[in-house]
């Protein structure tokens, strides 16, 4: 099962705040789920996961929409909160005072109910930006590394556009045309719906 709940709060870097729509996704079945990206409201995000063993609470990277919630969340569920470690000064930013449980790195394998999430680790939208490829699921959770129409914001601090078009390029487009893209706002897309664009920005240096 995936589940797809939207929070609205902000987000707030290098000095600015934009209100914001978040993605929140929960993959699972009727006894255990994984959160991805616990966005603004806990309460509401443990009313989703009702009385269901949450096994982790994974951070596709640590922008504080993506992970203000998580420690409440935490508190809530009991579940350990795992986060890249090229991340953790961005977590600091927002959560000061309370550390992740567990590193996420490259290849690892995160396993609820008899599906497997393999994260992806994607720099460019932030240092410790990583997808999660369900390929049972045929499905990718991109955070804010792909969206349809194109990659993740690099405008600002801990951002690089070279990189994020890298990790696209090596690490996305490598994956069946078919698997769906469910991303960190908005609607979901897919891998060869997003390649064409994709490999032409590639292929020009852009």
């Amino acid at each position: 099962m995936i589940e797809k709940l939207v929070t609205s709060g902000t987000f707030s870097l290098d000095g600015g705040t934009w209100d914001v729509d978040n993605n929140v996704w929960i993959i699972g079945d009727s006894t255990e789920v994984i959160v991805i990206d616990a966005a603004h409201d806990a309460e509401a995000i443990a009313a989703a996961i009702g009385d269901r063993t949450v096994k982790a609470i994974a951070c596709t990277h640590a922008h504080n929409d993506h992970i203000d919630a998580a420690p409440a969340l935490a508190r809530l569920t009991g579940a350990p909160i795992l986060l890249h470690p090229a991340d953790l000064e961005l977590w600091r930013m927002t959560h000061p005072d309370t550390a992740p449980d567990g590193d996420l790195s490259d290849g690892q394998v995160l396993t609820v109910a008899g599906a497997d999430l393999t994260v992806v680790h994607t720099p460019g939208h932030a240092p410790g930006a990583i997808c999660l490829h369900g390929p049972e699921l045929g499905a990718v959770f991109s955070g804010d590394t792909l969206f349809q129409g194109g990659p993740g914001a690099t405008g600002r601090s801990f951002s690089d556009f070279p990189t994020i078009i890298t990790s696209i390029e090596k690490r996305l487009l490598t994956l069946p045309a078919d698997t769906i893209v469910h991303t960190g706002h908005g609607v979901s897309t897919t891998i060869g719906g997003e390649a064409p664009h994709l490999l032409d920005w590639i292929t020009r240096g852009h």
